[in-house]
């Protein structure tokens, strides 16, 4: 069997006397995709950022691709530079258009020179559905749009894996889909992806295993048929319940008010 993509062990991440995430243990394989669900609060985007090293871990280890992140002599831009992130918030240059946006990395971390650039950044176009926006400015997209632009770049950097947060949060709901599909395909050509979501649909139809965590701890992990349709614990039952019915978690507050 060949080496996990992602290996993360006995990770412990305190903020001050907040301990975050409390001794996660965690493998991804090559080409799968995890959607990590759970409550705000939970440390689900604090162990992504622990992943690329965003956030330096208080103790544990974080492998990636074979290379230890958390080896103090690692070199961690070129680490950095297999995994690309999505954030819930777009960042991106509002001065330059979708192109440069695209090839300003490539060429500053990458080296790659003007031409070769824009080539990558129109064919990463091409994948998100926006190659007549490559003049565009980031003001004249929509959110969804600009989501896209964001994925577009990271893929540009040709990372071996891609972990997103929360990436349709910041979106109006009829612009949720575009981003969506454009992450179902990336899991169809074999990407390794974390995804830190929400969106139930997704996980349940594209991730290959549910990771559900609650108070620095991953509580369950497994098929998104065992962990979101037939959950074991009844912290996951209840956030579920909360999250697919928010009509009776509201109820629930009312009579406990």
């Amino acid at each position: 069997m060949s080496r996990p993509e992602i290996e993360i062990r006995d990770l412990h991440k305190s903020f001050g006397d907040n301990h975050v995430l409390r001794g996660i243990d965690l493998e991804i394989a090559q080409g799968e995709v995890v959607c990590v669900i759970g409550p705000s609060g939970s440390g689900k985007s604090t162990l992504l950022r622990c992943v690329n090293l965003l956030e330096e871990p208080t103790k544990g280890q974080v492998v990636v691709g074979g290379t230890e992140l958390t080896d103090p002599d690692v070199d961690i831009d070129a680490v950095r530079r297999r995994i690309g992130m999505v954030f819930q918030q777009f960042n991106l240059f509002p001065h330059l258009t979708v192109t440069e946006n695209l090839t300003l990395p490539q060429r500053r971390v990458l080296r790659r020179d003007r031409a070769q650039a824009a080539k990558v950044a129109a064919e990463n176009l091409e994948r998100v559905g926006l190659t007549e926006k490559a003049s565009a400015y980031p003001s004249s997209l929509s959110g969804g749009q600009q989501q896209r632009v964001a994925i577009a770049r990271a893929l540009a950097m040709g990372p071996e894996v891609m972990l997103f947060d929360e990436p349709t949060s910041a979106l109006d709901p009829e612009l949720v889909g575009d981003v969506l599909a454009v992450m179902r395909m990336l899991a169809q050509d074999g990407m390794t992806m974390m995804v830190v979501t929400h969106e139930m649909t997704f996980a349940r139809e594209v991730a290959d295993r549910v990771i559900f965590m609650d108070g620095g701890v991953i509580v369950e992990d497994g098929s998104p048929e065992q962990v979101i349709t037939n959950p074991q614990h009844e912290r996951t039952r209840h956030f579920l319940s909360r999250l697919l019915d928010p009509a009776m978690a509201n109820v629930e507050e009312n009579n406990a008010g």
